[in-house]
């Protein structure tokens, strides 16, 4: 089932395999992407659909070191070289858009200034600052109601950037503890404004952001990526049921292209219980892609059940550019190297080989 076509917004994808979102900081100074990243995106375009590595909207929205940014003449100029390698391999590909909030640090920052948040909440853990240095996440800045139309703006002007770029549509990074997320979720969201307090007031945010990036690419050419599961950058939510289904009641009115979903993953815990693609599939018409973890097997049975439309694999397409040849060929999966993961140049990016080049 993985390998038959299926329509995503006005698109018919020859596969049922999205290359997910996933960061890799090969990017060249001031967030520029290069052709080294055009090599890399164009080995995997026999994916069905590629989401690009998070990349933030704006100066404020970095949260790590050579990410890529949607902001700039020259980080625009840098994804119209990967747009034309991915699409001159027949293949498609969506911007992820990005802004980190409180999970950066002044180092990164323009001016030295502290991250935002909705609320001056530090998470538990650790951020890297730009020389490379781990420190303890900071207590970001509350940002004033006033302020967050001027977020929503820089959305709105990343989204208008993606599509000068080449781009076939784009999705809103809506999971991972970023900054929709914290304003979606109670744990980080304090704030008794109309942003926060009840669930529609929680909602607002990624309400506003999404009609500000489909007015610019309509709808069908637009996806969120949502983690109901997801502890990652120290979340929390005391109702996610409650939470979660009314964002995706609310993205339901757009007639997105998708909705991404992650997962939950080993040692996950969850109030009420692991929520998966079955919860959001009465609430959203529309193709829903899974994440986190699948096998092929996992992700057959997954789109055999009805819940789930596509399936977004990640470090299996890191070692494995050409994923959906070797799983329509049963072949055998090439294992990656997490010491290269993240950073670094070609070594463990662009030097894995494909099937047909490592059976010469």
């Amino acid at each position: 089932m993985l390998q038959q076509p299926v329509k995503v917004g006005p698109y018919t994808l020859p596969n049922r395999l999205v290359m997910a979102p996933m960061t890799r900081s090969r990017a060249q100074a001031g967030g520029v992407p290069s052709e080294l990243n055009a090599k890399y995106y164009a080995q995997r375009a026999g994916a069905g659909l590629i989401v690009t590595e998070a990349t933030q909207i704006s100066p404020q929205g970095v949260g790590y070191v050579h990410t890529p940014g949607i902001h700039s003449k020259e980080q625009v100029a840098g994804w119209k070289k990967v747009t034309e390698a991915v699409h001159a391999k027949g293949g498609r590909i969506f911007l992820q858009l990005w802004h980190v909030g409180r999970i950066s640090n002044t180092t990164l920052q323009q001016n030295g200034q502290k991250p935002v948040a909705p609320s001056a909440i530090a998470a538990k853990g650790e951020s890297m600052t730009a020389d490379y240095k781990m420190v303890p996440f900071e207590t970001p800045r509350a940002l004033e109601t006033a302020e967050i139309a001027g977020i929503v703006e820089d959305y709105r002007q990343g989204a208008k950037n993606a599509l000068e770029a080449g781009f076939d549509g784009v999705e809103l990074h809506g999971a991972n503890g970023y900054l929709i997320d914290q304003f979606l979720r109670d744990g980080t969201n304090q704030r008794s404004d109309k942003y926060g307090g009840s669930v529609e007031n929680r909602v607002r945010f990624l309400t506003e952001v999404a009609q500000a990036v489909v007015d610019v690419w309509g709808g069908q050419r637009v996806g969120v990526r949502l983690s109901p599961n997801a502890a990652f950058n120290d979340m929390s939510d005391s109702d996610p049921r409650a939470t979660f289904g009314a964002a995706a009641k609310v993205l339901e009115r757009f007639n997105l292209a998708y909705l991404h979903v992650t997962r939950a993953g080993p040692g996950e815990t969850v109030p009420g219980g692991p929520i998966g693609a079955d919860f959001f599939r009465p609430l959203f018409r529309n193709p829903i892609i899974s994440a986190a973890g699948y096998d092929k097997a996992q992700a057959e049975a997954a789109v055999k059940s009805g819940h789930v439309d596509l399936v977004a694999f990640a470090t299996l397409f890191i070692s494995n550019p050409d994923l959906p040849e070797r799983f329509r060929a049963n072949a055998p999966l090439a294992e990656g190297d997490r010491a290269t993961f993240y950073g670094g140049d070609a070594k463990g990016y662009t030097d894995y080989p494909s099937l047909e080049a490592a059976m010469a």
